[in-house]
């Protein structure tokens, strides 16, 4: 049945998906959440989105969004009361979220997975990735925020993925030498904005009354 509202799909602890509710929560729009089983995919998802990756926004339209950072700025484009686009130059937000998003989340993954990844050792790629932490710390002991004193786009669209690299191996994380960056990190976790969009709901599946349904307003 058409929806009224846009959909999106969505996986809870998918670090691209956490970012585009969090900017769609920010924005607070209406939406319908479809909470999705990446190991069993609705076929409703794959025809919206052949790909089969989440996050996806089908809005009333027809349009289709499929890159969470494109549901990101679509969410902004309606409200950004706080101003996510405006605190830093666009030219740094852009590029810190694209270092974040390619070669860090490279070994980000290969840190998180390093038993697939054997041709280097866990060390290995988690010195690799420190690369992009340490600039990150290093901003952060010059503002409260990555790129002034006030949260941006880039703090949000990183924070998640500095979640995911924390939680590889969280005892060495809160003793490193990366204290900013943690007390960044716990200013998210802790948020009511954070808090709002990790509420647990059950798989979404057609023609069910009881799939979860959210509205970020």
């Amino acid at each position: 049945m058409h929806s009224p509202l846009p959909i999106l799909y969505s996986f809870r602890r998918c670090p691209y998906a956490m970012r585009a509710r969090l900017a769609i929560a920010n924005a607070v729009l209406s939406i319908e959440l479809r909470e999705v089983v990446l190991r069993n995919k609705p076929q409703q998802l794959l025809d919206v989105s052949p790909k089969g990756t989440v996050p996806v926004l089908l809005l009333p339209d027809g349009e289709i969004i499929e890159e969470s950072l494109d549901i990101m700025y679509w969410a902004l484009s309606q409200n950004d009361g706080n101003s996510w686009l405006k605190n830093g130059s666009t030219e740094d937000i852009q590029q810190l979220i694209h270092w974040n998003d390619t070669e860090f989340k490279y070994y980000l993954d290969r840190y998180k997975y390093a038993d697939r990844y054997t041709e280097n050792a866990e060390q290995f790629y988690r010195e690799k990735a420190e690369v992009f932490i340490a600039e990150l710390e290093n901003r952060l002991s010059q503002h409260s925020f990555l790129c002034n004193e006030n949260c941006s786009l880039a703090d949000i669209a990183i924070f998640p993925f500095i979640r995911q690299f924390s939680n590889v191996n969280h005892a060495w994380f809160l003793t490193s030498k990366y204290q900013k960056l943690n007390q960044w990190l716990v200013r998210h976790l802790e948020s009511d904005l954070f808090s709002s969009i990790m509420v647990k709901y059950p798989a979404w599946q057609a023609n069910d009354n009881n799939a979860a349904v959210t509205n970020f307003s």
